[in-house]
Parts: structure tokens; sequence; C-alpha cells
């Protein structure tokens, strides 16, 4: 009986990795409009097997800028390089563009700069279609989407946020449909987007823009009954805030945008046991700190 060489590899064994020297961490200071398009990046990298001296001769740049590139250091990159990489990793360039140029945006880059990058290239030109399957996600949850968006934003900033929101999905679309849960997918890229635009009071997002758009507080006329009512909305908006992410988005959901214990599970890809369970536990948690409303005389 003849032994072999090599003993087989026990299944669940990490691949081979990869020679040369491992990607580097994101810079702390890149903000959440860079990292839209680079975390995708660096996926579609890590997912494709080449090394970084692969990459550079491929796309002809030094492999030190593109480690950079990849890495959010130094100064924010020019279309071409970030074209060309991901034209070699074979993302979709269009929703890219669009992610890159609002993250130019906000590190202060002018309009001609922007264009000044993209005269080399001309695919950016044109508009190109997602994928069927994300186009048809998108018609059916991007209402919902704004809704629960714009409790915590202002107009134009909801907007980008859902513009953000399906501009990720579709570069990272593969990966989204590979998940054991695509809606649930979906909607950790919404939260993230939108939280990172989110006002923030000690580490907590701000829900205080929201209190004034009440049906009850656009009803009342009289000026001391505005106040109060706004004194105790503001409160409890407060206390939604410091809920634990996935019972506030439940609460969000249910209570500020109206949505059924269905329509929610089905929104977030979780189970109506536990959307019911965040909810009864959040609602312990508001009722234990929000005191009860004023009562006179025998008036509730």
């Amino acid at each position: 009986m003849t032994t072999p060489t090599e003993p087989p590899v026990p299944p669940g064994r990490p691949a081979p990795t990869r020679p040369g020297r491992k990607l580097g961490p994101v810079a702390d200071n890149v903000g959440s409009a860079h990292r839209a398009w680079l975390d995708p990046m660096r996926t579609a990298y890590q997912a494709s097997g080449l090394t970084l001296n692969e990459l550079s001769s491929r796309v002809r740049f030094a492999k030190s800028k593109i480690s950079e590139l990849l890495r959010g250091v130094g100064l924010y990159p020019r279309w071409e390089i970030v074209y060309r990489l991901a034209d070699e990793l074979g993302m979709p360039n269009w929703p890219l563009y669009r992610l890159w140029s609002q993250a130019a945006l906000e590190t202060h880059k002018s309009s001609d700069w922007i264009n000044g990058c993209t005269d080399r290239t001309t695919l950016t030109a044109t508009h190109t279609n997602p994928p069927l399957e994300h186009r048809a996600f998108r018609e059916l949850v991007e209402n919902d989407y704004t809704l629960y968006a714009q409790v915590f934003l202002d107009d134009d900033q909801r907007d980008n946020a859902i513009d953000a929101t399906f501009n990720r999905l579709w570069l990272s679309w593969n990966e989204a449909l590979a998940d054991h849960d695509t809606r649930r997918y979906a909607w950790n890229v919404l939260r993230e987007t939108v939280m990172a635009r989110a006002p923030h009071r000690d580490g907590r997002p701000e829900l205080g823009n929201a209190a004034f758009d009440t049906v009850i507080l656009q009803n009342l006329t009289d000026p001391a009954a505005y106040v109060n009512e706004l004194t105790e909305t503001l409160e409890l908006f407060t206390a939604i805030s410091r809920l634990p992410d996935r019972q506030l988005d439940v609460i969000v959901l249910r209570r500020l945008c109206g949505f059924s214990h269905g329509a929610a599970s089905a929104l977030l890809g979780t189970s109506l046991a536990t959307i019911r369970s965040d909810e009864r536990h959040a609602t312990r948690f508001l009722d234990s700190v929000i005191p009860p409303p004023r009562t006179e005389g025998t008036t509730p």
C-alpha cells in the first residue's frame, strides 16, 4: 500500500494566502463618503487573488501608489487611477464614479478638479444600467428607505444618502446576492450610510429635527400647548435615540414611519418574532425613562 505524498486538505481550511505583503487597514481619517467606494474596491481586490505587484504591472501604476489608494492614505485620488483599478477588478464604472465624485466634493475638491480628472476617460459620460435584480429591488424598497432616512436627515442629505446606498449596493451586488439574506445585507448598507451622515450626540444619532415634523405639533395653534407638546416630544425622541441599534430601527419604523410588524420584518430581513421582541424591550425602556403625561384634575 502506498501513502500519498501530501495529506488531503481538511474541509473548511482557509485557502492559501497570496504572496506578498498583506494590504494594510484603511486610514483613520478616511470619511464615510470616501469609504463608500473604497471598501467595495478593497473587497474586489481581495477577491481577485492578485498581488499588489501583479495589479501594478497591469494598470501601470506604482505599487506604492496603489497601496496608498487602497488604504485611503495621502491626497484624494484622481479618477484616472480609480477608473483603471476598477476596470481591472471588474467593478461597474458608473456607480463608482458617482460615489467617487460625491466624496471628492466632501473633501473640498472643486467641480473643475473633478471634471479635469475625467477628461482622459470616456466611459463615465455614459450612464449604464444596474443589474435587473438591483433595479427591481430598488423599486421595491426605495420609498421605505426614504421614510427611514428622513427621520435622521434633512431633505438634501436624505436624497444623497439614498442615492449612495443604492450605488454602494450596485458595487457589491454579487456579494449582496450571495449573502444569506439580501434584505438584511441591504438594510445594513442603508443604516451605515444614514448614520454616517446623521448628527450625533454622545455617540447616539439625534432625532430632534424629526420631532418638529410630528402630526400633533403641526396641528397645534396655541403657543403654550405647542411648547408643552414640543418639550415632551423632544424628551421622547431623545430617549428613542438611546435605544440599541436594532430596537431603534424597529421603533423608528413602527412608531415614526407607521410600518406594520410584517412590513418592518420584510424590510429588515428579520423574523416577526424578533420584531415584536425588540419592540417590547424598547417600549419597556421608553416607559421607564419617560414620565406619564401630566394631568389636570380628572382630565387626561
